[in-house]
């Protein structure tokens, strides 16, 4: 699988955009806040249908533009499909295949995998749950479409009975309902819960070696799940709550509220790592990502890389290019030196400026 073209329209800084790529490695140049990461966001959206920074399609759409447009070619086992994306100010974005329009999200993924890896990785480990909880997500709602339809059938539902809660109290009457939300969240919520603990299981089966590399054989990594609360337990931790979370106005727990910690031995890095371990356990979080998604899908997913080979030093700049093999990669960068210097091997260059795009090699 392979991205072959984009095209944008009123995307971000691009008023119009046509590029084609090359299947091995693409790399995109030009001084920051030019428009680099911009065409990497919008072949994220097309994998995925959401911005890998959170984006609403409100701010996406260009300032003078009421809407905006992407269409991007995809050859998946030798046929070219075609994904049209109408990002819309004021409605919900609109989504067709081959011409024809899709209902929901679950339709569109699969066909074209993603694998994103920003600076902003780099501090997985070491920030807050919400960060570990989002890395999941992501990359769950890419390749299992149950895992999509819970998780979003979950958000809703806390959504729901937090507004309940906080109704509560100009209207004590309704404290009945409260238990048509508690059983749905525990029905999402479970499975949410059980497919994130086969994840990391996954993840552990391929992260170990990985990580065993990269830190010169000092290392053994695991990753490790910490639920909020456990499948058996949920119901009944949720009703003990409940008085809280009618005094609070929101639900305290479910996993909304997860964790996952990663262990070099008994030291739980998160915390008491150095930001050497913490980069260098998130490097292997996403090489492992990568390895997860061949392992899953039987196909290799589309690799971006964000102007991160800045935030590594030499050796995990080497380890992570010399992992990247027969990956189609998109690369940002500010200048070529650090391939080069690594000696590379790049077939495509496109030069970005001032949302202009210009293949120079």
């Amino acid at each position: 699988m392979i991205i072959k073209s984009l095209e944008l329209e009123n995307f971000r800084n691009y008023d119009t955009l046509s590029m084609e790529f090359d299947s091995g490695t693409n790399i995109l140049y030009g001084d920051n806040a030019q428009g680099k990461t911009n065409i990497l966001e919008a072949i994220y959206l097309s994998a995925t249908t959401k911005s890998h920074k959170g984006s609403r399609d409100k701010d996406i759409v260009n300032f003078a533009a009421d809407e905006a447009h992407i269409r991007t070619y995809v050859i998946k086992d030798g046929l070219e499909n075609r994904v049209d994306m109408h990002l819309r100010k004021s409605k919900s974005k609109g989504i067709a295949i081959n011409g024809q329009k899709i209902k929901k999200a679950a339709d569109l993924l699969g066909l074209l995998n993603v694998v994103f890896f920003s600076p902003e990785d780099l501090s997985i480990i070491k920030n807050g749950p919400a960060e570990r909880r989002r890395f999941v997500d992501m990359e769950l709602c890419q390749l299992d479409s149950f895992y999509l339809y819970n998780l979003n059938n979950y958000n809703k539902i806390v959504n729901q009975r937090n507004k309940l809660l906080k109704e509560l109290f100009i209207h004590p009457e309704l404290r009945d309902t409260l238990f048509i939300w508690d059983s749905q969240l525990v029905s999402y919520g479970s499975k949410v819960i059980e497919r994130r603990k086969t994840f990391v299981s996954q993840l552990n089966e391929i992260i170990y070696d990985i990580h065993l590399k990269l830190s010169g054989g000092r290392e053994k990594l695991q990753i490790v799940y910490e639920p909020d609360v456990l499948m058996e337990d949920f119901e009944k931790k949720l009703e003990d709550c409940r008085e809280r979370d009618i005094k609070t106005k929101q639900t305290s727990i479910g996993p909304h509220r997860d964790d996952f910690s990663f262990l070099a031995g008994d030291i739980d890095i998160r915390k008491f790592g150095s930001q050497g371990q913490q980069r260098t356990a998130a490097l292997s979080l996403k090489l492992a990502e990568i390895e997860l998604v061949k392992k899953i899908t039987k196909d290799v997913p589309l690799l971006l890389l964000d102007d991160v080979l800045s935030e590594l030093d030499s050796s995990r700049q080497n380890y992570l290019l010399n992992s990247i093999g027969d990956i189609q990669t998109i690369i940002t960068c500010t200048g070529l030196e650090e391939f080069v210097n690594n000696r590379f091997e790049i077939n495509k260059v496109f030069q970005v400026s001032e949302a202009t795009v210009q293949s120079t090699l």
